[in-house]
């Protein structure tokens, strides 16, 4: 079976990434799948699902989840791609500070992240 790498109709997953939602984690920045809309966090982010999610579905290309962001990501090329427009919402909410979410990030979170 191939899995098409982008799907343009399929809506994100959340607001957020969905297994640091599920855990009470917190992310940097977000990621969202390109073929079925799993927003994931970064490869900054202490959890680093959005990788995660690429190896375990075979799902290579994510696009920016943040606000004024459009750019796509290969994984399998490691390099960037292009895409078509997504289904809404294109980016996290506004008011969702960064790295988030408001209440769940350590004080110390710097010394948490992937450089």
């Amino acid at each position: 079976m191939t899995v098409e790498p982008i799907d343009p109709t399929v809506p994100p997953s959340g607001p957020g990434c969905v297994e640091c939602d599920a855990a009470g984690g917190w992310w940097v920045h977000l990621r969202r799948c390109a073929a079925c809309g799993h927003v994931g966090c970064c490869d900054t982010s202490p959890a680093q699902h959005a990788t995660a999610h690429w190896r375990a579905t075979g799902h290579p290309v994510v696009r920016s989840f943040e606000p004024g962001e459009d750019w796509f990501w290969d994984y399998a090329t490691e390099d960037y791609a292009r895409g078509p427009a997504l289904a809404p919402p294109t980016h996290r909410p506004d008011d969702q500070p960064v790295p988030g979410p408001a209440g769940r990030v350590p004080a110390d979170w710097r010394s948490h992240i992937h450089a």
